[in-house]
């Protein structure tokens, strides 16, 4: 995959996720996290707001598991 298609499928991602609900944020979280890496694999820079973005996506995703145990 070239780099314009790495960096347009981040930004459709990131399109997609603005203003997304939690269902949807949680839906697209391994698709953010396998084009940073795949952007990382290939040495391209990886823009900080994804970065940031990834993040906050994988924070959404710990907090889903644990929201419905027991305590």
């Amino acid at each position: 995959m070239t780099t314009a298609n790495l960096y347009s499928e981040a930004e459709q991602l990131e399109q997609k996720l603005h203003n997304a609900c939690l269902d949807t944020r949680l839906a697209l979280q391994p698709s953010v996290s396998k084009v940073i890496d795949r952007m990382r694999r290939q040495g391209m820079h990886v823009p900080s707001r994804l970065r940031r973005l990834d993040a906050a996506l994988c924070e959404d995703a710990m907090e889903a598991r644990f929201d419905n145990m027991p305590v």
